[in-house]
């Protein structure tokens, strides 16, 4: 006779997780910001006045500032421009307050690092450029020596910089670009995310042989994938290292409107979604007061910080009873100014309360000319559609969480 197998139970699939959990990384204060540590991922960007300039400079560092950008990078080209941050800076506290700033220095910037490294929280160092060195046209290759006699110029012009931020207890960001390597990283590792992450680890060590570790990490390329890819390979290495940095992500020269936005958003989102990242700056060819909503909108789309109303709406059909464009506007405008809040627009009963179901409010057309409000999924009334807002508004300040714009 035929014996059965025994049933199997199957074993239960475990649960999926809709968390992000985020690299475990050392905080570094940046002025009264901490970037790692699991502190919330920190925006940045960049004004583009002329730091001698020192009232357009202070309006522009407080016009980035007022609508949420937590850091402010300037560019120091100069001595002149090195000593200039000293005003800016205390034209801030005297006028406004003390923002935390990040001075640019570039081309064998080794003076101009030391004077502004005074008057800044934080200052970001290109390694590519700090000691630069004019390539050599008829250059084949580097020989070991070379390339350690150039490493030893490297850390003796950088220590003083990092003995300075060291004591004064500031940071300093390793920002390596992959346009702008050093030709003896091009000559070893190539035109590739390795020496991009060399580049960075060099650094790193010289300055943790001075016991200095208020440390930021950026590796940004044009090009999603390479920038990718970069940050990928940076995070294996210091997991191998025993390395615990934090990121600063960018897709650099990223360009304008549409475009600039969704590449930012391919390389920022992805990596942050993976748990990489601590602190971001979207790089727009377009008024730096344009990047903040994107750095924004990327970290609320992901669940990582909630700065702003969340609106859900169904993409409109043959089954929507009212025009769903218009009214998610007028919804909108009517309740951007809030906070914490998730706002459901949906057109029909068949997208209606499960598809909404996370939200905490929803406005849902049930039947023509009338909308059903609902808190969660529960209904709380039915009212004619041109009393749709207004009816909506109505019921969040019941519930005590409306504020006036």
């Amino acid at each position: 006779m035929q014996t059965l197998p025994t049933p199997q139970t199957a074993a239960k699939p475990p649960a999926l997780d809709t968390v992000i959990h985020r690299r475990q990384t050392r905080p570094v204060p940046v002025g009264n910001i901490t970037i790692g540590g699991g502190h919330p991922v920190v925006v940045q960007s960049m004004i583009n006045e002329d730091t001698l300039d020192l009232e357009g400079s202070v309006a522009g560092i407080r016009r980035l500032h007022e609508i949420g950008c937590e850091i402010v990078r300037v560019t120091v080209p100069s001595m002149a421009h090195a000593k200039a941050l000293a005003q800016i800076k205390q034209k801030l506290i005297q006028t406004y307050q003390d923002v935390p700033l990040v001075a640019d220095v570039h081309h064998n910037g080794m003076k101009i690092a030391l004077e502004v490294a005074k008057h800044v929280d934080k200052v970001r160092i290109n390694p590519g450029l700090y000691v630069f060195e004019k390539p050599k046209s008829d250059r084949t290759e580097y020989t070991q020596a070379e390339f350690e006699q150039i490493g030893a110029k490297i850390k003796e012009t950088l220590a003083p910089l990092v003995i300075s931020l060291r004591d004064q207890g500031k940071a300093m960001r390793i920002g390596v670009n992959h346009g702008s390597l050093a030709e003896r990283m091009l000559f070893t590792y190539g035109d590739t995310p390795e020496g991009m992450v060399e580049s960075a680890l060099e650094f790193i060590r010289i300055c943790e042989s001075l016991d200095f570790r208020n440390l930021v990490i950026s590796l940004k390329a044009s090009r999603v994938p390479v920038m990718l890819a970069a940050y990928r390979l940076m995070v294996r290495r210091m997991d191998e290292l025993g390395m615990d940095y934090p990121l600063h992500l960018g897709v650099t020269e990223a360009g304008d409107g549409e475009y600039g936005r969704i590449k930012s958003t391919a390389g920022i989102g992805t990596l942050l979604a993976e748990g990489i990242g601590d602190t971001i700056r979207v790089s727009l060819t377009e008024a730096p007061e344009k990047e903040i909503p994107v750095c924004y909108s990327i970290l609320q789309a992901l669940g990582l910080r909630k700065t702003m109303v969340e609106y859900v709406a169904c993409p409109s059909c043959g089954r929507t009873l009212f025009n769903l464009e218009d009214v998610l506007h007028e919804v909108r405008e009517a309740t951007k100014h809030l906070t914490g809040l998730d706002i459901a627009v949906m057109g029909c009963i068949v997208n209606g309360p499960g598809e909404m179901a996370d939200a905490d409010y929803g406005y849902v057309g049930k039947q023509p000319g009338y909308i059903s409000l609902y808190r969660g999924r529960e209904e709380i009334k039915k009212v004619p559609e041109d009393q749709g807002v207004e009816e909506l508004i109505n019921l969040i300040k019941a519930d005590d969480r409306w504020i006036d714009p």
